[in-house]
C-alpha cells in the first residue's frame, strides 16, 4: 500500500469516484457545502490510523466538486472521505468532521469484521467501525464475444430470483464456498435453460448493509443499499476486492452465453442510512438536504417505508441515479432494470408528486439505456399509485391489479369475471392500447413480497410470527384460499386441488396479454410456511429446495412442458401461450357454457374465449372454470378454420400426465361439440391450419 509522503496533483472531476489513471488514481466527489475535505487512505481493512490527505478549496475544488490525483495508488487501495469543515450547519444537515463516509460512486464497498452499523449512528468518530471503499480497475476484463440477448417482450418469461437463496440450501449439491454466490448461479444455468425462462430478475445486488435488520435477524432481501455502483460482496465466492466485480461479470457473461438476460431489481428510493436516528454512512454526512427529501421540520420523510426517501428530483441525485444505470448497463452488461417503488422518483424535494418528473423523463430518454428493459413498481409506501400513469413511453409496469384480480377469480370471489377478462387481454382499462403496445403490463401472480404460489393455495392468513413483529408485518390482503385446511396437509384430495390451482395460475399468467414473471421456486411448489414477508429470513424458509417432494416434482414437469409453448429458448415452431399476438391481430370472442354467450353477472365464475394466433396460424380456445362444480360447455367452431377440429393442449382437470400435451407430440382430438370442464380447471384447445 501507499505510504507518506505522497505525490499529489489537482486531478479532475470529469469522472466521479476513484479512477485509476496515469501512475496513480484520481479521486473525485461532490460536496457543495464542504469547505475542506479529507481523503483517507487505509493500510488494511481494520486500520484505524489511515493516511489523511486534506484538500483545500483553493487547489482541489472546482465548482461543487472535490478532486485529487494521488500518485502510486492502484487497485486494491482502501479509502473513504470526511467532510472536515462545512460552510453551513443549518437545520437538516448532518456534517460531522469525525464521521468517515463512503464514496457515493465507489465501485467496491468493504465491510470488515469491525464494521458496526449502530456505532455509526452515535456521536463521535466511527473510524474504528466504518465501511470503506476499495479502488478497482475495470479496464482489463475480457468480455470475450459477449452480446445482449435482446429478447422481445412478446416471447419473454422473467424469473425473479434471489442470488443467495437460489443456491444456498445444501440440497443445491454445491460445495459450501459456491452456495449462495454469483458463481453458484453459473453452476445452475442448465436448470434455468431447461426451465425455459428468458431472463432472470435479481433481487437487489447493490452492496447492502447486512446489519440493517432487527436484533437476531438478517437483512435477506437486500433492500438497503449502501451505494449504487458496488455489487454485494457477500454474494461472491472470492473475497478479493476486484474478484467480486469479476465474478458478477462472469455470471452475466455466462447467462448471456445461455441466451438469458439479466435484469436488476434496483433501489433508488432510499438508502441504508434509515431514519433520522440511523447511521451516518455516506449521503447523510455529505449533504443530507440534497440527497434526501425532508419535511418542513427538516426531518426525513418516509415514502419508502424504510426510514428515508431519496430526493430523485435534486440535480446531483438525478445524475447519480442515471450514472449508476449507465454503469450497470455499459460496464457490467446487464440487460434491464426493475425499479423498486418507482413512484418515489416522481416526487419533488418536498415529497409532492410532479406531473413531469425530471428523473423519470431522463431515464426514459437516455440514449445509453435505449435498448435496456425498464420495469417500474409504480407505487410507493406513501400511497402514490402510478400504475398506468408512469411518464414516458418506454416504461413497463408491474401490474398489481393483474395479481389481485386473477387471484380473486381463481379463489372464487363473486363479481370477478369482467375484471378477470380485462386482465387476460392486457389490462386495456389501465394501459389504453390505442396509445401503447400489448406488453406494457408485467403480469405476475406472486413475487418475493408475499406468499409463494403454493402458500397462496395453502393458507387463508399470513403466518409471520418468526419475523419477531407479532405477525403485524406483511400484507393482510392476500386473496388466498387454503382449500379446507390451513397449511400443510396429508389429505390427497386437498393437495390435488391445490396442485390444480397452481397449474391454473401458471397457465393464466403465460396466456395473458403482457409479459409474464414467475417467482423462484413456484415451479417446484416452494413454501415459506405461510410467511408472506421473509425479508429477514436468510434460512431454509426462503431458500430454494433443490429436492422437492412428489407434488413439487409433478409441478416442475408441468411447468417445463408449459413453458415450451412460450419460451424462445427452445426454438420450437409452435407457441400458443400468449394472447398478446392475437390482440395485435384481431379481437377476442367471449363465451360462456354456450358459444358467444358469456355470463358477466356477479354470480358467474366461468369464462371462455377464442382468439387467433397469426404467428402459428392457429385458432385458440380457452375456458376457465373457477366454479366448484363441473361445467359442460358447447364449443364454438374454430373461427378461422370452421371445418377443422379442436385439439387439446392442456386440461388441468385431467390427471397427470394427460393434463398437458408435450410440444411436438400429437394432440388429442376433441370429437364432440360438448366438453366437460372439471371444477377449478383451465382448458386450452387449438385448431391449427391443415390439422
Amino acid at each position: 500500500m501507499v505510504s507518506a509522503p505522497k505525490k499529489l496533483s489537482a486531478g479532475h472531476c470529469r469522472q466521479l469516484g476513484a479512477t485509476p489513471e496515469g501512475h496513480g488514481t484520481n479521486f473525485a466527489i461532490w460536496g457543495r457545502l464542504a469547505k475542506s475535505m479529507e481523503l483517507l487512505l487505509f493500510h488494511s481493512e481494520k486500520d484505524e490510523q489511515p493516511d489523511i490527505i486534506t484538500l483545500s478549496e483553493e487547489q482541489y475544488r472546482s465548482g461543487y466538486y472535490w478532486h485529487v490525483h494521488v500518485a502510486g495508488v492502484t487497485a486494491g487501495q482502501l479509502y473513504a472521505w470526511r467532510v472536515k469543515e462545512a460552510f453551513s450547519n443549518a437545520p437538516g444537515t448532518h456534517f460531522d468532521p469525525e464521521k468517515v463516509l463512503l464514496d457515493p460512486y465507489g465501485q467496491r464497498i468493504v465491510l470488515s469484521e469491525n464494521y458496526g452499523r449502530q456505532l455509526s449512528a452515535k456521536p463521535g468518530s466511527n473510524l474504528h467501525c466504518c465501511a470503506k471503499n476499495a479502488v478497482v480497475d475495470l479496464r482489463h476484463y475480457d468480455w470475450e464475444d459477449d452480446h445482449y440477448p435482446r429478447h422481445p417482450l412478446s416471447r419473454s418469461v422473467i424469473y425473479e430470483m434471489h442470488v443467495g437463496g437460489f443456491t444456498k440450501d445444501p440440497s443445491s449439491g454445491l460445495p459450501d464456498f459456491l452456495r449462495g454466490t454469483y458463481a453458484g448461479v453459473i453452476s445452475k444455468i442448465p436448470y434455468l435453460q431447461e426451465l425455459g425462462i428468458t431472463a432472470v430478475e435479481l433481487l437487489p445486488i447493490f452492496q447492502f448493509d447486512p446489519q440493517d435488520a432487527r436484533p437476531g435477524k438478517s437483512n435477506y432481501w437486500g433492500y438497503s443499499p449502501m451505494g449504487f455502483f458496488a455489487p454485494h460482496a457477500e454474494y461472491a465466492s472470492v473475497g478479493s476486492h476486484l474478484g467480486v466485480l469479476t465474478e458478477f461479470r462472469d455470471m452475466v457473461k455466462a447467462l448471456h452465453k445461455a441466451n438469458i438476460e439479466v435484469i436488476l431489481d434496483v433501489v433508488y428510493n432510499h438508502t441504508a442510512e434509515g431514519g433520522d436516528d440511523g447511521p451516518v454512512i455516506c449521503f447523510r454526512g455529505l449533504d443530507n438536504d440534497a440527497f434526501y427529501t425532508l419535511d418542513e421540520h427538516y426531518r426525513s420523510t418516509n415514502y419508502s417505508g424504510c426510514g428515508n426517501t431519496l430526493d430523485a428530483s435534486h440535480p446531483m441525485t438525478k445524475k447519480m441515479i442515471t450514472d449508476s444505470l449507465r454503469f450497470w448497463r455499459e460496464e457490467m452488461h446487464v440487460d434491464g432494470f426493475r425499479f423498486d417503488l418507482a413512484a418515489i422518483l416522481s416526487r419533488d424535494s418536498y415529497g409532492q408528486p410532479m406531473s413531469d418528473p425530471p428523473t423519470i423523463r431522463t431515464i426514459d430518454n437516455a440514449y445509453s439505456l435505449a435498448d435496456a428493459k425498464l420495469f417500474a413498481e409504480a407505487w410507493d409506501a406513501g400511497g402514490l399509485y402510478l400504475v398506468g400513469k408512469m411518464v414516458g413511453d418506454r416504461w413497463r409496469e408491474w401490474n398489481g391489479r393483474f395479481r389481485d384480480d386473477v387471484r380473486r377469480f381463481i379463489k372464487g370471489d363473486d363479481g370477478m369475471v369482467s375484471a378477470f377478462a380485462t386482465r387476460l387481454i392486457g389490462s386495456p382499462d389501465i394501459y389504453h392500447p390505442q396509445y401503447t403496445d400489448p406488453y406494457k403490463s408485467l403480469n405476475f401472480i406472486t413475487c418475493h413480497d408475499g406468499f409463494t404460489l403454493w402458500d397462496l393455495v395453502s393458507y387463508n392468513q399470513k403466518h409471520n410470527e418468526e419475523n419477531g413483529e407479532n405477525n403485524r408485518d406483511g400484507n393482510n390482503d392476500n386473496y388466498s384460499w387454503n382449500h379446507g385446511v390451513e397449511g400443510q396437509t396429508d389429505d390427497p384430495q386437498i393437495n390435488a386441488l391445490r396442485l390444480r390451482q397452481v397449474k391454473n395460475f401458471f397457465i393464466i399468467n403465460l396466456l395473458s396479454g403482457g409479459t409474464p414473471m414467475i417467482q423462484m421456486g413456484d415451479e417446484t411448489l416452494r413454501t415459506q410456511s405461510g410467511n408472506n414477508n421473509v425479508y429477514c429470513q436468510d434460512n431454509p424458509t426462503s431458500w430454494l429446495n433443490w429436492q422437492p417432494g412428489l407434488h413439487g416434482r409433478e409441478m416442475l414437469r408441468f411447468v417445463k412442458e408449459l413453458m415450451r409453448y412460450r419460451s424462445i429458448l427452445k426454438e420450437e415452431p409452435r407457441a400458443f401461450f400468449s394472447l398478446a399476438k392475437a390482440l395485435e391481430y384481431a379481437k377476442i370472442d367471449w363465451h360462456g357454457v354456450q358459444p358467444f354467450q358469456p355470463d358477466w353477472s356477479d354470480a358467474s365464475h366461468a369464462l371462455g374465449l377464442t382468439a387467433y394466433d397469426p404467428g402459428n396460424k392457429a385458432d385458440v380456445y380457452a375456458f376457465f372454470n373457477a366454479w366448484w362444480k363441473p361445467l359442460t360447455v358447447t364449443l364454438p367452431a374454430p373461427p378461422h378454420y370452421p371445418q377443422g377440429r379442436w385439439k387439446r393442449v392442456c386440461d388441468t382437470g385431467l390427471l397427470p400426465p394427460a393434463d398437458i400435451t408435450p410440444l411436438g407430440c400429437e394432440y388429442t382430438e376433441v370429437l364432440t361439440a360438448e366438453y366437460q370442464t372439471e371444477p377449478h380447471s383451465v382448458v386450452v384447445l387449438v385448431c391449427v391450419r391443415n390439422s
